[in-house]
C-alpha cells in the first residue's frame, strides 16, 4: 500500500513516528510524507524554516515548494507536486490540515487529474460547532463531497462534519501517539532531591500553558484546603497567569507547597512526570457563538495524560472535550471549574494507595492498546484497508 501524508505537523521529525512505525513494521507499505519546503512556526518571530528531505527505507519525507509559510488553511504547494504524484502514484492521499483547507481542495484536484484514483483522507482536530458562509462553504462541501474518509482528532470533531454532512467512513484516533520507551515508571531521586521533594508526599501536577482555559486555578483552588499536610503542587510550563498563580499560593498560604519548572525540552518530561502521584488536567470550556461560529477553546485531546498513563501515573481530567473519552475508566473525571469536586478526586487518590495503583495499571494498559505509536499505526492500517477495499 503506498501512501502519501500531507502535513506541516511533520517537519519536526519526532511527530513522524507514528508514520515511520507503519512503515517499518509493514514490508507492503510505502509512506511518503509530504511538508511545505519554507514553515514559520507559531510564536517565533522572523524565522522561518527550511525542511529538509529524510529517507528510512519506506519512509521519506519529501519538502515541496509552497505558498503560505503560515497560515494551514491557505496552505498550497508549487508545481513539483506534480511529479512527486505521478512518480509515487499513491492509493491513500491524507491531508492533515482541516476540512476547510485549500491544500486539501488541491490534493483532490490533482487526484483526479492526474487518475491516481486514490482514496481521499483528511485529519481534523476541529472540535467547536461552526457554519460557513460563501465561498469557504463551497470549499468544505467540495473536500467534503470528496472525502472516503475521516480521521478525527476527537469525538465532537466527528460529530460536527456529519451534522454538516458528512456521511462516509470515519475513525476516532489522535493525530500522534507516545513514546512507551521515553515515557516509562522510573525512578527520580536526585530529581526528588534538587526539588526539595520528601518521599512522604503527594506531588500533585499539571503540565501546561499557564493561562485560564487550562483550569490551572481551579486546580490552585483545589489544593488550597486539602486536609493531608504532606503534599507538593508541581507545574511544568509557562504562560501569562505565573505571577497570578504565585501571588495565589500566597494568598492560599501554600507558597512553600509549590513547586514551578519552566518548560523544558520534550524528552526531559518524563523524568518530571515520573515525580508525580497524580497528574491533573483541569481543562475549562470558553466557547461561545459569534455570528456563525463558536470562537473560544475546548480540550481537543490532552496528549499530556497519554504521557503520565504510559508512566503508570494515574490522573483526574475535568469533563472539558474529549478528556473523558481520552481516560474512561483509568482515572477520575470533574465537573470543569468544580474546584471543590477536584479536590474530592484528589483526596480519593490521597487516601487510598491501592486506588492509585489500580488506576495507574489501568491507564498503563490502556496507553498501550490504543495510544503508542504501534497501537495508532495499526489503527491507522485497517483504516486504510477499509475505504480501499469497501
Amino acid at each position: 500500500m503506498k501512501i502519501l501524508v500531507v502535513s506541516h505537523t511533520y517537519i519536526v521529525d519526532l511527530n513522524c513516528e507514528k508514520f515511520r512505525t507503519l512503515a517499518q513494521s509493514y514490508p507492503n507499505v510505502e509512506v511518503t510524507i509530504v511538508v511545505p519546503k519554507k514553515w514559520k512556526p507559531g510564536g517565533v518571530q522572523n524565522k522561518i524554516i527550511e525542511t529538509k528531505p529524510r529517507i528510512d527505507g519506506n519512509f521519506r519525507v519529501i519538502p515541496i515548494s509552497n505558498f503560505s509559510q503560515n497560515n494551514q488553511g491557505l496552505l498550497t504547494f508549487g508545481t513539483d507536486i506534480i511529479k512527486l504524484l505521478n512518480d509515487f502514484r499513491p492509493q491513500i492521499i491524507q491531508v492533515e490540515q482541516g476540512v476547510k483547507s485549500l491544500a486539501y481542495a488541491q490534493l483532490i484536484t490533482l487526484n483526479k487529474w492526474l487518475n491516481l484514483k486514490a482514496k481521499n483522507v483528511f485529519f481534523t482536530w476541529w472540535n467547536l460547532p461552526y457554519q460557513s458562509k460563501f465561498p469557504v462553504s463551497y470549499l468544505e462541501q467540495y473536500n467534503l463531497s470528496n472525502t472516503d474518509g475521516l480521521i478525527a482528532g476527537n469525538q465532537d470533531a466527528a460529530d460536527i462534519l456529519r451534522n454538516h454532512g458528512y456521511e462516509k467512513a470515519v475513525t476516532v484516533m489522535p493525530q500522534l501517539g507516545v513514546d512507551e520507551v521515553l515515557f516509562s515508571p522510573k525512578n527520580q531521586p536526585d530529581l526528588m532531591q534538587k526539588l526539595g521533594i520528601k518521599k512522604e508526599d503527594c506531588v500533585i501536577g499539571f503540565i501546561g500553558r499557564f493561562v485560564e482555559e487550562k483550569g490551572i486555578l481551579t486546580l490552585l483552588k483545589a489544593v488550597q484546603s486539602l486536609p493531608q499536610k504532606h503534599w507538593k503542587l508541581l507545574l511544568l510550563g509557562r504562560g501569562e497567569l505565573k505571577e497570578k498563580i504565585i501571588k495565589e499560593s500566597r494568598d492560599f498560604h501554600i507558597k512553600n507547597k509549590l513547586i514551578i519548572v519552566e518548560s523544558v525540552p520534550h524528552d526531559q518530561v518524563p523524568q518530571y512526570i515520573n515525580l508525580m502521584n497524580v497528574l491533573v488536567l483541569p481543562s475549562e470550556t470558553t466557547y461561545q457563538f459569534k455570528t456563525l461560529t463558536a470562537v473560544g477553546w475546548k480540550e481537543q485531546f490532552g496528549h499530556v495524560l497519554i504521557e503520565a498513563m504510559a508512566c503508570k501515573v494515574p490522573v483526574i481530567g475535568s469533563n472539558s472535550g474529549e478528556i473523558p473519552n481520552v481516560i474512561k475508566d483509568a482515572g477520575f473525571i470533574f465537573p470543569e471549574g468544580d474546584a471543590v469536586g477536584l479536590q474530592n478526586s484528589l483526596i480519593q487518590l490521597m487516601l487510598n494507595p491501592t486506588s492509585t495503583d489500580e488506576l495507574g495499571e489501568k491507564g498503563y494498559q490502556r496507553v498501550l492498546e490504543n495510544y503508542t505509536n504501534k497501537a495508532l499505526a495499526e489503527k491507522t492500517l485497517k483504516f486504510y484497508q477499509s475505504i480501499i477495499y469497501h
